[in-house]
């Protein structure tokens, strides 16, 4: 809120807003396991989500597109969510979603076939690669994602590494038309590195009721 922004406003109406801690986290929707680039296994991470107080969380490990992470194709990702089924039924305390997250490629269109990800509980469309595309054709290939009924989330909605990496080229304001016209979520992702939605775009999204998802991408 040390912008100069709303905050001398909303002091003075006595309105300033409760900040959200660390204990307000109840799940985490965006995390990776040894099957793509994280380095636990998800027992592990339900190990540790249970630590945290959790009550949900959702395995999204990368899509084929992503094959320096070694991302996954249709047939080991069903694998892998007949293992968070049978996860799921050993575990009472944390519920654990079928996720993925999938790329949009650069030519258009999801990484995953539809009656793919119609199977999963939780899908984020995400934007890897062709990131110095122009700001048309980044801007279609997320809004074509937003549209696909199976795709529930955008996830570092410009791309963005502090210090590292710019934002992509991308009419943000086309996406939250779009968020709001199908129903989608945005994503804060929480990596230091990343925080993106950053604060200007996150206040845009809570003026327009897109809900905004905490997550840690660990």
């Amino acid at each position: 809120m040390r912008e100069a922004r709303e905050e001398f406003n909303w002091a003075a109406a006595g309105e300033l807003p409760t900040l959200v801690t660390l204990s307000d986290i109840r799940g985490d929707l965006h995390m990776h396991t040894t099957a793509s680039d994280g380095q636990d296994s998800i027992e592990e991470m339900v190990a540790a989500a249970r630590a945290r107080g959790l009550s949900y969380i959702a395995i999204t490990d990368h899509s084929k597109r992503v094959s320096m992470a070694h991302g996954l194709d249709g047939d080991r990702l069903r694998r892998q969510w007949l293992e968070v089924d049978q996860i799921n039924r050993q575990t009472a305390d944390i519920e654990v979603l079928k996720g993925s997250e999938c790329d949009m490629l650069e030519k258009g269109g999801m990484d995953l076939p539809d009656d793919v990800l119609a199977e999963g509980d939780w899908v984020i469309a995400s934007v890897h690669y062709g990131q110095n595309q122009s700001r048309q054709q980044i801007t279609e290939r997320i809004l074509e994602a937003l549209e696909n009924p199976h795709v529930d989330m955008l996830a570092h909605p410009t791309g963005r590494l502090i210090n590292r990496r710019e934002p992509y080229d991308v009419d943000l304001d086309q996406v939250m038309a779009a968020a709001v016209k199908y129903r989608k979520l945005l994503e804060l992702n929480a990596n230091p590195a990343r925080l993106d939605l950053n604060d200007v775009y996150c206040a845009a999204a809570k003026r327009l009721g897109i809900p905004i998802v905490i997550n840690t991408d660990a």
